[in-house]
């Protein structure tokens, strides 16, 4: 029979406690980075050579090899982490990314270059130290019972503090003590650069409004009906096809002088403040629909349907839960996710990413101008991505206005090491009271250590994983799911 302790210790020998972080940096590498390239895209020029009618920088693969250090005189070699630290450099690899020059639709160029260095997290695929044995690890320098999991900046250990949020694209309600609405519902719509708030509202009139970026207060059926959704007919249908509810009557009777899709382009228009010609004021509003209405349906002229449809989808749920007065725990555990060290790096990596495309375009075009452009090679400045993530996780500053992210490591004892590594903040303000988010809920059980939080302000915000918790990744195939929705009578909308 198997003890409890040999049961413990058998679970410990085959799975480390920083598993998960180092499993998402391994995604981050061979999948995360490569899909931020692809959602940047081709790179057009506005300013292109005069004897040239298209002009496209095309980003391909990209690539990364182990940590290297060059030396004074030039020279590259390996470098483990205990150099690193003993030398006060960063363990860190170089980013290397395969570039083509397209004109007039011939590709003219090809060339791979070096964009910039990136920390490797110990331990992780990329790192020298993984795979080594007991003995091999002490012969490197390296402390075998070290679980890795952090970096080597400037010959600092750094950790990436596990990050916990609410779940995107899911509606929330709230219950209002005061002020013209009693029932709100917000919905934080996520696709990859783009997370953007959706508040919904109903006034005591029973009108429903939508707010979000800068859409404020806008009636629900007057966004529907410019989406293209314009029968009335149709939006009660698609709201419910059951008995229609005095809410719905109440908000189709407010926009009914709202007979075409311009006119509702219009009234949009005008609460937004364009004052433009007609070709212009459509433009716009649809620029910013098409951008930050609920993204996560896609960011494409072909999506405004099925946003609208969607829309009405979440005017039903929002009628029905504010009649039954059912309030979804948000701080139930199914409600909430791990931003781990991977979607963190994500994050960092698509802005910083961005701002290396907006600085090549910035050179390109400036050299065009003065006549004196001779190879996109030349223009690309790997120094610049390179200081910028480097900055970011040497200080914690992150993307979105966080701070705190990127800590140095307590080397206390190997206890507070170990606790450090499993620590999880909330991106709530420690300054507020946030009573609800702060207590322990019932699905914390298993998964969040029930003592170990700090008294004073950040009580309850952070916290730490339990030793024996497990963090899955979430992944799924989009087309399977599909196929089988297809399967058990789904319909396309625009087929009807």
């Amino acid at each position: 029979m198997i003890k409890g302790n040999e049961l413990i210790k058998k679970y410990f020998d085959e799975n480390s406690l920083v598993k998960a972080d180092i499993d998402s940096f391994n995604y981050f590498i061979e999948h995360g980075m490569q899909e931020v390239i692809k959602e940047i895209g081709d790179v057009v020029p506005t300013i292109i050579p005069p004897d040239v009618q298209d002009f496209r920088i095309k980003l391909d693969k990209i690539e990364i090899e182990k940590p290297i250090i060059v030396e004074a005189d030039g020279s590259k070699r390996s470098i483990y982490p205990i150099e690193a630290r003993l030398r006060k450099i960063s363990y860190s690899a170089p980013i290397f990314l395969n570039i083509s020059v397209h004109i007039d639709g011939v590709q003219r160029d090809s060339f791979r270059t070096q964009i910039g260095k990136i920390p490797i997290m110990l331990k992780s695929k990329y790192c020298y130290l993984n795979g080594l044995n007991y003995e091999e690890l002490a012969e490197k320098g390296e402390d075998p019972d070290d679980p890795g999991g952090y970096f080597i900046l400037n010959g600092n250990e750094r950790v990436l503090i596990t990050v916990e949020d609410l779940v995107s694209n899911k509606m929330f309600f709230n219950r209002k003590k005061s002020g013209p609405s009693k029932y709100t519902a917000q919905i934080f719509s996520e696709m990859g650069s783009y997370r953007i708030p959706h508040t919904i509202e109903q006034m005591k009139d029973g009108i429903i409004y939508v707010s979000f970026t800068r859409f404020k207060r806008i009636p629900v059926i007057d966004l529907i009906k410019t989406l293209g959704l314009i029968k009335d007919e149709e939006i009660s249908k698609a709201i419910s096809e059951e008995k229609i509810l005095d809410d719905v009557l109440i908000n189709l009777f407010n926009s009914v002088e709202l007979k075409k899709q311009s006119e509702a382009i219009e009234a949009i228009a005008k609460r937004m403040g364009i004052m433009a010609p007609k070709e212009v004021q459509t433009e716009k509003v649809f620029e910013n629909l098409d951008k930050y209405l609920l993204p996560h349906l896609g960011i494409a002229e072909k999506d405004r349907l099925t946003k609208a449809y969607n829309l009405c989808k979440l005017i039903r749920r929002f009628l029905l839960i504010a009649q039954k007065g059912i309030i979804i725990d948000k701080d139930h555990y199914s409600n909430k996710r791990l931003k781990l060290s991977g979607d963190l790096l994500i994050d960092l990596f698509r802005v910083n990413m961005r701002a290396l495309v907006n600085d090549l375009l910035y050179n390109f075009q400036r050299l065009v101008k003065r006549g004196k452009f001779s190879s996109v090679k030349i223009i690309i400045r790997d120094k610049l991505l390179t200081s910028r993530i480097k900055s970011a996780m040497a200080t914690g500053a992150w993307v979105g206005g966080r701070r705190g992210i990127s800590q140095n490591m307590d080397r206390t004892n190997f206890l507070a090491t170990l606790s450090h590594l499993q620590r999880v903040v909330s991106l709530l303000s420690a300054s507020q009271e946030n009573f609800e988010a702060r207590a322990l809920h019932s699905t914390h059980w298993g998964r969040l250590c029930p003592i170990e939080t700090p008294e004073g302000t950040s009580i309850g915000l952070r916290k730490n994983l339990a030793l024996l918790s497990t963090i899955s990744h979430q992944t799924y195939d989009e087309d399977k799911i599909k196929k089988a929705l297809y399967q058990i009578g789904l319909k396309d909308i625009k087929n009807g």
